[in-house]
């Protein structure tokens, strides 16, 4: 078996060919183009048992990671962070090129065994693109409202409202124009003029975002994910989630997932002091909908609030508390996720959806619930 180590660029994609003892068999590069990506697999054709190892399949290397799947190739994404580390402990004088970089990213897929496969793109990956082009429609927006405040913040003493629509700035605008007090000089009028064509553009925003909302939720129930289930969890969550999660397979555990989502607390301890600090790292956008499904549940009277309020009376503080409660969240999700693969999913609808008075003995709900065949295993009666 040889491992290809293939570092993408814009313009090139330079692949380092190494056997199991680490030996550089090969060295090339190539340009990223139809022309260039057929030659690289006639040139890695010439190797029988092979295996690619691409830096950032999601990302940079997307487009020939893509490629190779199409035609057939093992391919394993290497997170830029492993390749980086390789290379730094490796010896020499630190030289680094494209074709240093590929040989460091096959010797970190030759020593692993947690890299991700690369799978062709899904419905997931589509769910993902769309909720980031509503993410960008809504900054837009942002963007747009807060120049309108500007502009009316000069024309109307005190400005607009801070919860400000299309049509309410239309009806102050309507009226400083019927009013003429102070708007009869050049810059006022052009004031005006502008402000109107923000309106504009906040209503056409406004019926994109509406647009690509239904769009979602169109593909989020076409999809028959069980995430909706979760109390807080809308389908704009949902879509987020199965986007930016995508392959569940990615996470053995709950635990691999928590830390992906960055609601798994960093151990700190040293000596005697045990202690976490919060993890400012993990995907954001995935950590945000965690976090708005937590605030729906301690508002609500539900199993999350209950939890919450246990946390507190524990000694933790707020912040402890919700996060604990996220950790359970996320918890529920990779459950979820896992329901989502198998094929019989109305035997969720008959596991009890609220915790059970078990004692010591896991939820229902729980991950960490023994279970035969799908089904929880009941706890067996004490002997005599």
């Amino acid at each position: 078996m040889l491992i290809i180590g293939l570092d993408p660029h814009k313009a090139s994609n330079t692949i380092a060919v190494l056997g199991l003892d680490e030996t550089v068999l090969l060295g090339q590069r190539f340009d990223q183009s139809e022309a260039g990506l057929a030659a690289m697999l006639a040139t890695a054709g010439e190797f029988a048992e092979r295996v690619w190892a691409v830096e950032g399949a999601n990302g940079l290397g997307r487009t020939v990671a893509q490629h190779l799947v199409g035609a057939g190739e093992v391919v394993f994404d290497v997170p830029a962070k492993l390749a980086t580390r390789v290379r730094v402990y490796s010896t020499g004088h630190g030289t680094k090129s494209d074709s240093h970089d590929a040989i460091s990213i096959a010797r970190a897929a030759l020593h692993s065994r947690q890299l991700r496969r690369v799978v062709s793109d899904d419905e997931n990956v589509a769910l993902r693109l769309l909720t980031d082009r509503r993410d960008e429609l809504v900054s837009a927006r942002t963007q747009t409202v807060c120049r309108l405040h500007r502009l009316l913040r000069e024309l109307i003493p005190g400005g607009a409202p801070r919860e400000l629509t299309a049509d309410r700035a239309y009806e102050l605008i309507s009226d400083l124009a019927a009013a003429g007090d102070g708007v009869d000089d050049p810059a006022s009028l052009m004031r005006l003029e502008l402000a109107a064509e923000h309106i504009w553009d906040i209503g056409r925003l406004d019926l994109r975002i509406d647009q690509m909302t239904a769009r979602i939720t169109r593909k989020v129930k076409a999809s028959q994910t069980t995430v909706t289930r979760i109390f807080g969890i809308s389908f704009l969550g949902a879509a987020t989630i199965l986007g930016e999660v995508g392959n569940i397979d990615r996470f053995p555990t709950r635990n691999h997932l928590a830390s992906y989502a960055g609601a798994a607390p960093i151990e700190v301890s040293s000596g005697p002091v045990v202690r976490h600090r919060l993890s400012r790292s993990g995907n954001r956008k995935l950590n945000r909908v965690i976090h708005t499904a937590a605030l729906v549940q301690i508002r609500f009277d539900t199993p999350g609030r209950a939890y919450y309020r246990r946390k507190l009376a524990e000694g933790k503080s707020t912040r402890e508390a919700l996060r604990c409660l996220k950790q359970r969240i996320i918890d529920a999700v990779w459950r979820q996720l896992q329901v989502d693969r198998q094929s019989d999913q109305t035997q969720d609808e008959q596991w009890p959806r609220w915790p059970s008075s078990r004692k010591d003995w896991p939820n229902y709900r729980s991950p960490e619930t023994p279970r035969r065949d799908g089904r929880p295993k009941r706890r067996a009666a004490p002997r005599c």
